[in-house]
């Protein structure tokens, strides 16, 4: 969505934004091809339905939006697309920050995500008051809040943690013989 929202059509002088985004869409595309190539049925079933839901509404919102939408009013509905799916990227952390409040335990809960998501939140917010752009400013700037929330909570239940405190794994069966893990 960033991508194609970032398009001279679409958005004037928002190049950065496709091409950055370009990387990334082209990295997550072997990640997803990775994680494909390696699941079960069920899961590559879930995952081949969910991208072609996704690129089913994508191609709805392509057409709509060049056959109908004609000059500035492109990046409205384009922009404000993103800007929920971009808000809705930076809150899911929000599981697991409830989860470490609850167990006050930040072993669930990786820094370098925590860390990633408040410099990208901020370098993107930082980007966006510069060029003065709504729809990038406001999921980022919420962004780097969530990731400045998630830092915040990663200090202070640190030292609280037990580490060594490993989860039960489920016990499996390797061969009839009932040999246990």
């Amino acid at each position: 969505m960033w991508v194609f929202y970032g398009l001279p059509f679409i958005k004037s002088d928002s190049i950065l934004v496709s091409t950055i985004n370009g990387v990334g869409f082209v990295i997550e595309f072997f990640y997803v091809l990775t994680f494909i190539l390696y699941s079960d049925g069920s899961k590559r079933r879930k995952i081949w339905l969910a991208l072609f839901l996704e690129a089913l509404l994508f191609t709805i919102l392509v057409v709509v939006t060049l056959l109908v939408l004609h000059g500035k009013k492109r990046s409205m509905p384009v922009g404000i697309l993103c800007l929920i799916f971009n808000i809705c990227m930076y809150f899911s952390p929000l599981t697991v920050m409830s989860r470490v409040i609850k167990t006050k335990s930040v072993k669930y809960m990786p820094f370098y995500l925590s860390l990633a998501n408040f410099a990208n939140g901020s370098i993107w917010f930082i980007y966006a008051f510069l060029k003065f752009d709504p729809f990038v400013l406001i999921p980022n700037g919420l962004g780097a809040v969530s990731g400045l929330l998630q830092l915040a909570l990663y200090a202070y239940y640190y030292r609280q943690t037990n580490w060594d405190d490993d989860d039960k794994l489920p016990e499996f069966q390797l061969s009839d013989n009932s040999a246990r893990v």
